[in-house]
């Protein structure tokens, strides 16, 4: 049922109150537009509820993107000649924040980088009276290899081509501080860097010129080869993972994402190697 897989969502997030919410969605209900998307009655929409029905005091972060939702697996939606519409892409993004909002959601995150899309959701949820719900703009989420593991797992890799006409360039860093000077304009309340260990500069960059609290995003990748490297031994599994999560907030994350969520807080708690 959703609900006994929300207890093993939150137990796997070491008891964390804010739990992250994304889609795997059908095949069936997939759409060139993503209309899906903003469907109240979709699978997010009604996993928002039941959480918050169940255990009201968690603070729950969405992800607004049309990826899981498009045909043609991209982030936006795709013209014919395999441009990416971004205007038609960000009027869908508000639709889909709404809905979450609507459902819930205390935090919504923007993970599909087209331009202008912080400051066009903000203004539909203030519109719609979600002036409390905040957004998390992935920032500098960048065409990185470490995405791997998850894109095979989920098989959400693109159809055709891939996503470097939207996500950041790995060799472009001042690319972040626009990026930056943008969201915090149009209203963001957290910005987001993608990866997290490979871009710890990008991290201290964004913390150095914005007062806005940073989030790091420790991408599957990025925890794969932990898990890989403790396998054969190679490494200290546990040791290594506290060491990557401790450089993220080193370099200036406020807010981290992982996979490793429950088994480093039962390090942090005195449990160590029991919650692998």
């Amino acid at each position: 049922s959703i609900l006994e897989s929300l207890k093993r969502l939150i137990f796997r997030n070491g008891g964390s109150t804010c739990v992250p919410q994304n889609d795997l969605c059908s095949l069936f209900l997939q759409s060139p537009t993503g209309v899906e998307a903003y469907n109240d009655n979709g699978l997010v929409p009604r996993t928002i509820r039941l959480l918050k029905d169940k255990f009201p005091d968690i603070i729950v972060y969405t992800d607004v993107a049309l990826d899981p939702y498009s045909s043609d697996g991209h982030d936006g939606i795709v013209r014919e000649d395999g441009v990416i519409l971004n205007d038609e892409t960000v009027y869908q993004l508000c639709k889909q924040a709404v809905s979450q909002a609507r459902a819930g959601a205390d935090v919504v995150s923007p993970s599909d980088m087209m331009d202008g899309r912080v400051g066009a959701i903000r203004s539909a949820l203030d519109a719609e009276g979600f002036n409390d719900v905040s957004i998390m703009s992935y920032t500098a989420k960048y065409a990185s290899s470490f995405y791997g593991p998850f894109r095979e797992a989920l098989d959400s890799n693109p159809r055709f081509g891939d996503k470097k006409t939207y996500q950041m360039n790995p060799a472009n860093y001042r690319e972040a501080l626009l990026e930056t000077a943008a969201d915090e304009a149009e209203g963001a309340d957290i910005l987001l860097v993608k990866p997290g260990l490979p871009y710890l500069d990008i991290i201290r960059l964004l913390r150095d010129n914005s007062a806005l609290p940073i989030a790091a995003y420790q991408v599957s990748g990025e925890y794969s080869m932990i898990k890989a490297g403790g396998a054969l031994n190679m490494i200290d599994e546990e040791k290594v993972m506290m060491e990557s999560l401790m450089c993220l907030r080193r370099a200036g994350a406020d807010v981290i994402l992982t996979y490793f969520a429950r088994q480093a807080a039962a390090v942090l708690c005195g449990m160590g190697s029991a919650a692998k």
